[in-house]
């Protein structure tokens, strides 16, 4: 964490990346690191500003073509980003963020962009549209329940070597791109880099996931929150994004891998 024990939250270009919503995931952030006795500050980052290098948790969300050539471009001139990302500042992005973060995207017209090189990822266009709900089962040794979220792509990404799967997908498209057994993969982990094409906000939606990202932020173990509500709003996602497509097999394990009642 930063030296006044503060928790830093950075949103990056919101005005250029914030066309789903996702700014709800540092209000999320805020309410659960403020339920575990932690202060946040906020710093709402513009184009044409200064990228703060001191902070714990930069956040970069959705957003289309132009917006994502000005973001990066501009995190990767940002050698207080940089500086900060290799010192290990934890790093969530989001959908056109994900591709930001990696090696090259592709925009309207077949033009390849230079990603920030942050993460090993590639992204290409792809048809069709990835529209719609996903239900995800996270992999890696994290032991959450399954991830549900909305999905609303044009892109299909390629996970290199250094980076793995976030989930594996089990309703829905997810990254877009078979793995080498033909598996659907659903965003992606690379150091403290945690990436999703998901949005709803993901955060409000994954509350696991939220905690996990505290954890990398602040180097503390973060204990269980109550929350009565979240087990009647998992099932209701689960119910509603299945719609009966859901294997008998991967709805059983959806249930086992629930949290204890009234925690997250």
């Amino acid at each position: 964490m930063t030296t006044d024990s503060r928790l830093r939250l950075v949103h990056l270009f919101p005005v250029l990346m914030g066309t789903y919503g996702d700014g709800g995931n540092i209000d999320v952030l805020v309410y659960r690191a403020q339920a575990r006795g932690l202060d946040s500050e906020v710093v709402t980052v513009g184009p044409e500003d200064a990228i703060p290098g001191q902070a714990d948790l930069y956040l970069l969300g959705g957003g289309e073509d132009a917006g994502q050539m000005v973001a990066a471009q501009r995190l990767s001139q940002s050698e207080a980003f940089n500086q900060a990302c290799a010192a290990g500042a934890t790093i969530l992005a989001i959908c056109a963020g994900l591709q930001v973060l990696g090696q090259s995207f592709e925009v309207a017209g077949g033009q390849i962009q230079p990603g920030v090189g942050l993460l090993d990822a590639v992204t290409r266009r792809r048809q069709p549209r990835a529209v719609g709900e996903v239900i995800a089962e996270p992999l890696g040794g994290l032991d959450w329940p399954y991830l549900t979220g909305y999905e609303n792509h044009g892109g299909g990404t390629t996970l290199g070597e250094a980076a793995t799967p976030l989930a594996r997908v089990t309703s829905g498209i997810g990254n877009g791109i078979p793995g080498p057994q033909g598996q659907a993969w659903e965003g992606a982990i690379q150091g403290h880099i945690m990436a999703t094409y998901l949005h709803g906000p993901v955060l409000a939606r994954n509350p696991a996931m939220a905690d996990h990202l505290l954890t990398w932020a602040t180097g503390l173990e973060i204990a269980p929150l109550e929350a009565p509500l979240v087990e009647q709003l998992r099932a209701e996602r689960l119910a509603y994004a299945t719609s009966g497509k859901l294997s008998a097999e991967a709805a059983a394990t959806a249930k086992r891998r629930r949290w204890p009642r009234n925690k997250t």
